[in-house]
């Protein structure tokens, strides 16, 4: 059970276990971002989550340690950098963004580290995806809350 006290400037957070048992508290400051900072946060967790799925190509179905840790961190630092976003940007917003860029990055990974191939209609769909991030950014009102 966390009980959460919101003061000036920063925000306590108090936890508690058993009604019995110790209590641990700390502080937390509330670092307010710029939209463009916000932006970069969500770029920083499209890359990583780029990151982790070249490293899951890699891992060869979890068989290699290394890639398979890479993978973890990868996306651990992927999704709590999408959650930071998540504070000013609306969940819809930032999951499209996200995983469309995504896919894009993770299509020319393949290709270009995988040696993948991808034929015209692959071509522009990724288009597509790209047109629609780009729509949401320059006309939508629902960027931020």
């Amino acid at each position: 059970m966390a009980n959460f006290v919101k003061l000036t400037d920063r925000e306590t957070v108090v936890l508690t276990g058993h009604s019995a048992g110790p209590k641990i508290g700390f502080l937390r400051a509330e670092v307010a971002l710029s939209p463009l900072m916000l932006y970069a946060v969500l770029i920083v967790a499209i890359v990583f989550e780029v990151l982790g799925t070249s490293a899951m190509q890699a891992a060869q179905h979890f068989t290699r340690l290394g890639p398979t840790l890479v993978m973890v961190g990868c996306y651990a630092i992927a999704f709590f950098c999408l959650s930071y976003t998540l504070r000013a940007i609306p969940v819809g917003i930032a999951y499209a963004i996200w995983s469309g860029l995504g896919i894009v990055l993770i299509s020319v990974v393949g290709v270009v580290a995988f040696g993948q191939r991808l034929d015209l209609p692959a071509v522009l769909g990724l288009g597509l995806i790209i047109a629609g991030v780009i729509v949401i950014n320059v006309f939508s009102k629902s960027t931020f809350h």
